[in-house]
C-alpha cells in the first residue's frame, strides 16, 4: 500500500491521471481543468507522476512551444484503479446525499474507456 501511495496518493495525482486518461493535454490545459490546483502545485505533482513513470513529458518545439503531458504505457496500468475511486467517489456522494459535493469543475463524471 506505502508504494502505491507513494505514486499516486497526492492530493491531485488521481485527478491528473484521470484527466490525462481523456487525452493528451498541454500545462495551461490542466491548469483550466483544475481551477482551483495551482500552477505550482500541478508542475510539481506532474513532476512526481513523471518520475514514477506514470506520464510523460513531450516537448513540441523550442521554447515556448506548449509541453504536452500523456500517459505512459506503464501510466495506463493503475487506469482501473482511477475508474474504482471515480465509481465509488460518486456512490459516496448519492449515499451522503451530495453534502460533501465538490468543486463543479472537479466532478470527474465521464468513465474511463
Amino acid at each position: 500500500m506505502s508504494a502505491a501511495f507513494a505514486a499516486i496518493g497526492g492530493k491531485w495525482k488521481l485527478t491528473l491521471l484521470y484527466w490525462l486518461a481523456h487525452g493528451e493535454c498541454h500545462f495551461a490545459g490542466l491548469r483550466r481543468l483544475g481551477a482551483p490546483i495551482t500552477p505550482k502545485v500541478l508542475a510539481e505533482q506532474l513532476r512526481e507522476l513523471e518520475a514514477d513513470g506514470l506520464v510523460e513529458r513531450v516537448v513540441t518545439g523550442p521554447i515556448p512551444a506548449p509541453i504536452i503531458y500523456r500517459l505512459t504505457s506503464y501510466g495506463t496500468t493503475v487506469l482501473p484503479v482511477v475508474e474504482g475511486v471515480r465509481v465509488w467517489g460518486e456512490a459516496h456522494l448519492q449515499r451522503t446525499n451530495d453534502q460533501a459535493t465538490p468543486d463543479e469543475s472537479m466532478r470527474c463524471t465521464h468513465a474511463i474507456a
